[in-house]
């Protein structure tokens, strides 16, 4: 499914958030700053959000994301809220695709038969 208009706007802006945020949070990891998460963790949410920004393998990269979200939550982090708030995103993303602006959109999206 790839809405375009106000639902497009609204999965590309979730895409956005959910992309940029575990990029942050790996490259801050990368660079040092002290957590309690695993960087393996860290880094494969980080790859999951590039693919989320960029709207390539979506369904695939919202579910990594969901995945790695809650595996972090359950081994005792200090923002457990924010977890939570981007597996749910990750998951939401998951399930409803990219929307138009997005490569996904670009290879896989609506071909129109002539017969």
């Amino acid at each position: 499914m790839f809405p375009s208009g106000w639902p497009g706007r609204g999965l590309l802006l979730l895409r956005i958030v959910a992309g940029i945020l575990p990029i942050y949070d790996g490259v801050t990891r990368l660079m040092g700053e002290p957590h309690h998460e695993s960087l393996a963790l860290q880094i494969v949410a980080a790859g999951a959000g590039i693919f989320l920004l960029a709207g390539l393998w979506t369904p695939v990269a919202g579910a990594l994301l969901t995945v790695t979200q809650v595996w972090i939550a359950l081994s005792g982090t200090d923002h457990l809220r924010s977890r939570i708030l981007l597996a749910a995103v990750g998951a939401s993303i998951a399930v409803l695709g990219p929307g138009a602006w997005s490569i996904d959109a670009l290879r896989y999206g609506r071909k129109r038969l002539d017969i």
